[in-house]
Order: C-alpha cells, then structure tokens, then sequence
C-alpha cells in the first residue's frame, strides 16, 4: 500500500522540474522512478543544514541563514548534499570543519539510477544497506511499498535521524541500526540487496539474505576510490555473477571497508626503474579501477611531481616523477606496487582499453572466492580482497 506524502510547504512544482530534469538526462529511466522523484520531498531529508567544500575545508550551510526560498532551490537540485564530516552533523558545526564526508543525501539522479539497476519492478522485499538521512528509502517505499522495504543504518545517530524524516513524509519501512554487513534476520530471504554505499568484496550475510535467484546492486570500490557499479544474480548453484554498468559513479565506503588513518607520507628511495607505462593511464576511471584490482591493499595519491601508491597493510610505496621525456618510479618494501599496477594495466591495454562494461564478477556459493574478470570468466582475472 502506497502512502500519501505530507508536504508542508507546497514543493510540488520543485519535484516534478527536478524529476523532468534527470529524466531528460537519462531517458531510460523507468516512469515509477520519475513518479517517485516528483512524490518524495527532499527537503524533509536534508534537514536544517549541510556542508559545502569550499576547497579546503566544508562549510556549515544552515538553513535559517539562507532562506526558505533559496534553501528549497538549492535542495531540488540533482546534486549531494553533504550532511556530515567525520562524524559531525552539518547541523551541529558552528564554523568550517576539515576531513572526509561520512554521510550525505545522494544525488537524486544515482539514487534512482542505482534502483534501475538493480531491476526492481514493484513486487520484490528489498535490503537496503545504508538508509543514510532516509531519502533513498522513501524513494524505494514509494516504489515497492513499505512493508516491502527493510534498511539499515550503522550510524545510531543518523538512524534516528532518518526515522524521524521517514516519519514525518509518512513511510513506515522496517529500520535497523547496526552493521549492513552483517545480517539481519529482518531481511532474510529478501528478493534484493541494493546497497547505497560501497564495498570492497560482498559480505556473505548478503549472500545468505537472498532468496533463490535474488541479486545484489552494489558500487565495488577500494582504496585508490575507483568504482563499479554492478548487480549480480544467484543462479541455482548459489553463486553470484554479473557485469559492470558503464557508470563512473562513487558512493562513500561502508566504514567496515574504509581505509586505516594513515600516517604522514614520507618517500623512499628504494628500487628505481623507468616506468613502462605513462602514470596518466591512473587518471582513467577504467584504468584506476584496474590498478586498484592489482594492487587492493593500496591507496593512491596525487602529489605535484607525480602519483604515489601506498599499500595500507606493509607500508610499502610506489612513487613516479618525471625524468627528461619519461617517467622513473621508485619502490620500496615489500610489495612491488608499480609492477603489479603496469602489468594490470598492459593487460587492460592490450584487450584495448577497454571501459568498465567488459568487466564482470563471480562469487562463489560460499562467497570466500570472489574475483572480477576481464571480458568472460575465462580472461584476465583479480581477486578481490576477501
């Protein structure tokens, strides 16, 4: 059963441009996403305030301070809106904060690209992992109903957040705090995981969570902040495969997944060899995906000489700079990285470079092997990070 939406302040005309907006930037999007977009109001999810980067830090946004008017604009755009900074609620920061944003209302546009591609038709129980300010959940309750739709959240704070914007637009949809990882008994044997963070492998609990032939939407992700969207389907064996989106999108890490603190960088010589291939090829969302599957353990960053990987778990580094024409790279400990990222990268460019729809992931039925492959289960593969 479909809910009516409260609306307390008359936005119906602000939905619907922004529906026609991102339906007119993609087309295929299915008319009960656009229905959806232009029924569910964004402004009870965002709250009373969020960030802007301003270059160096973010910058409290409050609500009061700009003005309705121009707060319900700012809103129904397709743009995130950062809700929290290292754990500090927009809402709360009387000034600029530094650090990573750990929460956020999603671009409309991904958060119903991502509900597309996962084929969601109507009928089918839904996991969400990540329910975040609740946006994404009303959207999915306003599709599937609520009694369809189980979210949950691993920030106890946000959680409570979210359940009061859920209640007040009037969606009612089965909510849990804790680890999205793991499972949860309110979401067995669910028809879908759709999960609005990214992972660096697939968690068994979603695997188990399934009913027969169910899938999993999810962006593959990792350190170096390289994504894949992709959904994967049980066939009768229990194992999971499918194929990559052609979208270079990101969501935020699951914190289970996200890096350590690292320490300050400092460079070491080690080992120096010229670079076969141009560190540009990093710049490439295919590319940087590919080094990231070579090397997973690694983060990778951007100085002005040149990229530096550093692997998270030995410390070991790999670091390029310019020399005449070409590139020399230095390496140091005990991983190889640069070795292991260029012969990636030269069986990427050999296949022809190409982008992230030939690629594809199997999990096994146990989920302990789990490796994406270039163009058949037969070609070039990596391991993910189980």
């Amino acid at each position: 059963m479909r809910r009516r939406t409260l609306v307390t302040t008359d936005t119906t005309a602000l939905r619907r441009s922004l529906a026609d907006e991102i339906h007119a930037a993609n087309p295929t999007l299915a008319p009960q996403w656009r229905t959806a977009l232009a029924a569910v109001p964004r402004e009870v999810f965002t709250g009373t305030a969020f960030y802007r980067n301003t270059g160096t830090d973010w910058e409290p946004l409050h609500r009061a301070a700009v003005g309705e008017e121009e707060w319900l604009r700012l809103v129904h755009t397709d743009r995130t809106l950062v809700t929290q900074v290292d754990g500090v609620d927009a809402a709360a920061a009387t000034g600029p904060v530094t650090g990573s944003p750990t929460s956020s209302a999603t671009l409309p546009s991904l958060v119903v690209r991502t509900l597309q591609v996962a084929g969601l038709r109507g009928q089918e129980k839904a996991l969400e992992v990540g329910t975040g300010t609740g946006y994404s959940t009303a959207i999915l309750c306003h599709r599937l109903g609520e009694d369809r739709v189980v979210s949950v959240e691993y920030d106890p704070g946000l959680a409570a957040s979210a359940a009061t914007h859920l209640k007040e637009a009037r969606y009612a949809p089965t909510l849990v705090t804790g680890d999205g990882l793991q499972q949860h008994p309110e979401a067995d044997n669910c028809d879908a995981v759709v999960a609005t963070c990214a992972v660096r492998y697939i968690p068994r609990s979603w695997m188990w969570q399934l009913a027969d032939h169910g899938s999993i939407t999810t962006t593959i992700s990792g350190w170096m902040l390289a994504s894949g969207l992709i959904r994967l389907t049980l066939d009768d064996t229990g194992a999971a495969h499918g194929r990559f989106t052609a979208d270079e999108i990101s969501y935020m890490l699951a914190r289970p997944h996200e890096r350590p603190p690292s320490p300050p960088f400092l460079r070491q010589n080690g080992e120096t060899r010229p670079a076969s291939l141009d560190p540009a090829l990093l710049e490439q969302w295919a590319g940087r995906f590919v080094a990231q599957l070579a090397a997973p353990s690694a983060e990778l960053m951007h100085t002005s000489t040149g990229p530096v990987l550093r692997d998270v778990a030995t410390g070991s580094q790999a670091w390029a700079e310019q020399d005449g024409s070409g590139w020399q790279v230095h390496q140091h400990g005990p991983l190889r990285l640069w070795d292991r990222v260029e012969e990636a990268l030269q069986t990427w460019q050999e296949a022809g470079a190409p982008p992230l729809t030939a690629f594809g992931m199997t999990v096994s039925d146990t989920a302990e092997e789990q490796v994406v492959w270039l163009e058949s289960p037969e070609g070039p593969r990596w391991h993910l990070p189980v």
